[in-house]
């Protein structure tokens, strides 16, 4: 896309808007190079756009709808409020009785089935557009946990208003409005885990009772017991994420875990997509990032506390994960307590990176 489209298509004052062309591109781009399970990566090229898109099934695309397996560099929430079909996530199939709200963690493979009429809105954001409320990434494990919930009237009406609004701010961009669409996600993810009896989530075809039950009111099904890969990269997911955890080694995660360094890589990978190592760099990353703009810690510092007693040696990661400089980047952040734009964010039609 041209200087001159990507202007033309920018979002005007006042115009509800789904995402911009070039902060969601759904062109194609399933990405085979990771694994037989395309990886479809969120597009966001240049820093004054956001980590984070929203819109309808049909304005974010034909990928948003996808009736093929595939997974994601990126969390996505979905709010589906009409169709018929089922939704298949880690192989369990969720039955469509809307409304739905259901959350789709970065590597999970997942796919809409012989669906008709689906209607609802899509957000998609990555790890860094959770800086300003990094609790947000425990609650989004959590509820992962309980990924496909059925809110009952009261609250269905609330979450399709907050999703309003936040159509609207992203589609205004008015002063602030990073700030303001993150504080609304934050309202949306708190206000999902209150979401409990007697609207519980409905569990899927094949764990336990009978396809009548899962739709009604307060029928609550056995959730599925997960496979060993899906514990194990679970478990690894909760150590990565305790605090002075991100310098560890995969091997000391291996040993703690009871399995080798290769076991624990496969097991990782065939749940996520993504190896142990990836993973940990990624979360060196966004650490740091969070350092770097949150607090006057100097670049050393920063370095030690993500696992690097070399400093140059830091450096060098953090710009080949980035593309800036631990000092570019506070800088582009507005110095300590800044909030920064990611300039390299994973595109769905970009090449796969060596793990």
């Amino acid at each position: 896309m041209t200087a001159g489209a990507r202007r033309a298509a920018a979002p005007r004052a006042g115009r509800q808007a789904g995402p911009a062309p070039d902060v969601f591109a759904p062109r194609g781009g399933n990405d085979q190079a990771e694994g037989p399970v395309p990886l479809h990566r969120l597009d966001v090229p240049a820093p004054h756009l956001l980590p984070f898109a929203i819109g309808s099934f049909d304005t974010i695309g034909p990928l948003s709808r996808a009736g093929f397996p595939h997974r994601h560099s990126f969390h996505e929430i979905v709010y589906v409020t009409g169709g018929t079909g089922s939704h298949v996530l880690d192989e369990d199939r969720w039955p469509l009785r809307p409304p739905h709200l259901c959350f789709i963690a970065p590597g999970q493979v997942h796919y809409w089935d012989r669906v008709a009429g689906l209607r609802g809105w899509v957000i998609l954001f990555t790890d860094d557009f959770l800086l300003a409320h990094p609790g947000d990434r425990d609650a989004l494990t959590e509820l992962g946990e309980r990924p496909w919930m059925r809110p009952g009237p009261k609250d269905a009406a609330r979450m399709a208003g907050l999703v309003r609004e936040m159509l609207w701010e992203y589609g205004e961009r008015a002063p602030s409005f990073r700030s303001v669409l993150q504080a609304q996600l934050h309202i949306l993810i708190a206000r999902a885990l209150r979401l409990s009896a007697p609207y519980g989530a409905p569990g899927p075809y094949g764990a336990g009772g009978s396809d009548g039950a899962a739709g009604r009111p307060g029928v609550r099904r056995t959730e599925p017991v997960p496979g060993r890969a899906a514990l194990v990269s679970r478990e690894f997911t909760r150590l990565l994420a305790q605090p002075g955890s991100v310098g560890r080694s995969v091997r000391s995660y291996a040993d703690e875990l009871g399995v080798s360094v290769g076991h624990l890589t496969e097991l990782v990978k065939r749940s996520t997509g993504r190896t142990p190592g990836r993973l940990i760099r990624h979360a060196q990353t966004v650490e740091a990032k969070r350092l770097l703009s949150g607090s006057r810690l100097t670049v050393a510092q920063v370095a030690r506390r993500v696992g690097f007693a070399d400093p140059a040696y830091f450096c060098r990661f953090f710009r080949r994960e980035t593309g800036l400089s631990p000092g570019d980047f506070r800088r582009a952040a507005g110095g300590a307590g800044g909030i920064h734009h990611e300039l390299r964010a994973e595109s769905i039609e970009g090449p796969a990176r060596p793990e």
